[in-house]
């Protein structure tokens, strides 16, 4: 079988950012899976955990950096990209916390950007596998994915996905403003207006009962939806 590992010269340029909300239980292994793959550089930013996520991301020797009130997954994300730059990340990949993503997928995601193909590649559940995906769930994501396709036009399929990897100019060009869930909608609105190149990858997201209960209600991405809904009416 082909390894995944990560060569030394990406690993040396590449930083991983994991937004991390009351993850004490997954964490540790979540940042083992991707030490295992050959990255070195990895920021976790604690969005003002109520648990030990923050000290046990710390006894596993990666950046830890901490809000001090929570200020959701968009927020989070930000601070960590932002913090990256700062220490000269030239390769940057977004990674939940929840242990729903397969550190083995980042050799794919990567490739087509240090091949010099794009700029920005994004993970599709529905291009890879979603083992687990409860019906609604899968309904609701098939939702804005169509929404998303007729306000951006962009030919995606998949929306909502954490795994996602970009150049350092790319990131740079995609500034995260929204601090809740809504930022996924706002960077493919950002990719959409830009002239970045970009392409989707297969990936694999792993839906268990944990993440589930975890994870985003089918409420809230009712909300999302609506929101990204008006906020299209009035823009």
């Amino acid at each position: 079988m082909k390894s995944t590992r990560i060569n030394d010269v990406i690993a040396t340029q590449l930083w991983v950012v994991i937004a991390a909300y009351n993850e004490a239980p997954n964490i540790a292994s979540v940042v083992r899976g991707l030490r295992g793959e050959g990255v070195r550089n990895i920021v976790v930013v604690d969005d003002g955990s109520m648990d030990g996520t923050a000290a046990i991301a710390t006894s596993q020797n990666v950046w830890v950096l901490q809000h001090i009130l929570n200020r959701g997954q968009g927020a989070a994300i930000q601070t960590g990209l932002d913090f990256a730059l700062s220490h000269g990340a030239e390769l940057l990949v977004t990674f939940d916390a929840d242990g729903q993503h397969s550190a083995s997928d980042l050799s794919a995601l990567l490739e087509p950007i240090v091949s010099d193909r794009f700029q920005v590649t994004l993970g599709s559940r529905f291009l890879g596998s979603a083992p687990g995906v409860p019906l609604l769930r899968k309904l609701l994501l098939k939702t804005a994915v169509l929404f998303t396709r007729l306000t951006t036009r962009l030919p995606l399929t998949d929306t909502h996905n954490g795994l996602r990897a970009m150049t350092r100019s790319a990131a740079g060009r995609m500034r995260i403003t929204e601090d809740g869930m809504a930022h996924a909608s706002e960077l493919l609105d950002r990719l959409a207006k830009s002239d970045l190149p970009w392409c989707e990858v297969p990936v694999t997201i792993r839906y268990t009962e944990q993440s589930l209960v975890k994870g985003q209600r089918n409420r809230a991405a009712f909300e999302i939806l609506f929101r990204m809904f008006v906020a299209k009416l009035v823009g």
